[in-house]
C-alpha cells in the first residue's frame, strides 16, 4: 500500500515511517525500524537501489536475529561456562592447533562425526569441548553439555520412568552432544549399558564430542565390561577425531607442582 512520506523538521515521524513500525511490529521483526531509519541516509547519499536498501535491512535483521538465536542456544546448552577457542592457549598444546583449527567451522557436524579429547587433568579438554559447543551453537546448532556422570542419572530416571526410547529419540535431535569427563568415575553395569544406548542412537546420526583423563584401553575399567566398552568405543571412533592433549596442569601453573597422581581406574586398583 503506497503511502505519503511526509518530511518534517520537528523531529516527528513521517507518514512512511510510521508504516514501516507498524509493518515491522506485524511482522514481530521490531528492529527493522531501527535499521530502516539508520541506512535510509546512508541509502540516499550512496545512490543505492531500493533492492541494495531493502536487502541491507533485512541482512541486519537477520544477523540480529541470529545472535540472539545463538545466545539463547548458548543459555540452553547448560555449559559450565562459556569458553572460546580464541580464548585457549594453544601455545602450552601446540600439537592440537591445527586439528582444532578444522574442526572450528563446524564441518564435522554436518558428517555426524565425534571428536574426542584424551588427556591428563587441567590440560584443557574441557575448555575445548565447550568451545566446540558455542561454535556450533552460534552457527545454528542445538547443543546439550553434561558431565558423563550426569548424562548416566538422565538416561537412568527415563529408564525407570518407562520413557527412554522417546529420549534417546528427543536427544537425538540436536546437533550436538557433549559428554566431559569420561572415566573420572566408573559405572555400575546398568549405567554402563544406558551410555552405550547413547552412543549407539547417535551413531552416523549426531556428533558427540567426549573428554577423557584416560586412555581408551582404561575404558574397560570405567564401564566395568570389556566388551560393552570396545563396542562402544568402536561406535565413537569409526567417525572421529581423537585429540590427545599432554601436559601438566595449567592449574599447577607457578604453584612448584610438576604434575598429578596418575588416575587409575578401580578395576586397576583391585589389581594391584
Amino acid at each position: 500500500m503506497a503511502t505519503k512520506s511526509t518530511a518534517t523538521g520537528t523531529g516527528k515521524p513521517t507518514e512512511a515511517v510510521k508504516q514501516i513500525t507498524y509493518l515491522a511490529t506485524a511482522l514481530k521483526a521490531p528492529r527493522i525500524t531501527e535499521a530502516a531509519a539508520r541506512l535510509a541516509d546512508q541509502a540516499r547519499d550512496a545512490g543505492w537501489t531500493h533492492e541494495d536498501y531493502l536487502a541491507a535491512v533485512l541482512e541486519r535483521e537477520v544477523s540480529a536475529r541470529n545472535a540472539s538465536g545463538a545466545q539463547l542456544r548458548i543459555r540452553a546448552a547448560g555449559f559450565p561456562g562459556v569458553k572460546t577457542l580464541e580464548d585457549f592457549d594453544f601455545d602450552a598444546q601446540p600439537a592440537v592447533r591445527q586439528q582444532v583449527a578444522a574442526l572450528a567451522s563446524g564441518g564435522f557436524l554436518a558428517e555426524a562425526r565425534n571428536v574426542v579429547l584424551l588427556g591428563p587433568p587441567g590440560t584443557g579438554k574441557t575448555h575445548l569441548a565447550t568451545a566446540l559447543g558455542v561454535a556450533a551453537a552460534r552457527t545454528g546448532h542445538r547443543v546439550l553439555f553434561a558431565t558423563a556422570t550426569e548424562w548416566v542419572t538422565r538416561l537412568t530416571e527415563a529408564h525407570r520412568a518407562g520413557r527412554l526410547p522417546n529420549e534417546l529419540t528427543r536427544l537425538r535431535r540436536y546437533g550436538l552432544i557433549v559428554v566431559d569427563e569420561v572415566g573420572y568415575l566408573p559405572f555400575e553395569q546398568d549405567a554402563a549399558n544406558l551410555f552405550f544406548q547413547l552412543v549407539s542412537s547417535r551413531y552416523e546420526h549426531a556428533s558427540l564430542i567426549l573428554t577423557s583423563n584416560l586412555p581408551f584401553s582404561s575404558w574397560g575399567g570405567v564401564f566395568g565390561d570389556q566388551a560393552v566398552a570396545a563396542a562402544m568405543i568402536d561406535r565413537i571412533v569409526h567417525h572421529a577425531d581423537v585429540l590427545t592433549l599432554k601436559g601438566a596442569s595449567y592449574r599447577l601453573r607457578g604453584r612448584g607442582i610438576d604434575s598429578l597422581p596418575s588416575i587409575r581406574t578401580t578395576a586397576d586398583q583391585g589389581e594391584s
